[in-house]
């Protein structure tokens, strides 16, 4: 029964933690924003904000490509089996037919 209640109590410090460390991320990256909308185009908060948005859009870029070369290569292997079954791979689903709905 003791063990029980430690085990909640930690799992809720540990939850507890991690929603403060959520919250003063986004109180923090309020501050930045705020400070960036109020600066001159050459103030140290906007060239912050704005190094911080390039360096996202560029890791964006570099995981595309990631997953990218990780799927072609899961390609690859796939019509590698099918060949070493006697088969020809089927080609890939065409995905536009069927999706009638908007983001």
């Amino acid at each position: 029964m003791a063990e029980q209640k430690k085990s909640r109590t930690a799992g809720a410090g540990s939850l507890l933690r991690k929603a403060v460390g959520t919250v003063a991320t986004g109180v923090v990256g309020v501050v930045v924003v705020r400070a960036a909308e109020r600066g001159e185009p050459g103030s140290l908060p906007r060239r912050v904000a704005v190094a911080a948005t390039k360096a996202g859009i560029l890791g964006a870029r570099r995981a595309e490509k990631a997953v990218e070369r990780t799927r072609l290569a899961a390609g690859d292997v796939r019509a590698q089996a099918y060949a070493d079954l006697g088969e020809q791979a089927p080609p890939p689903a065409d995905r536009s037919a069927g999706h009638d709905h908007s983001h």
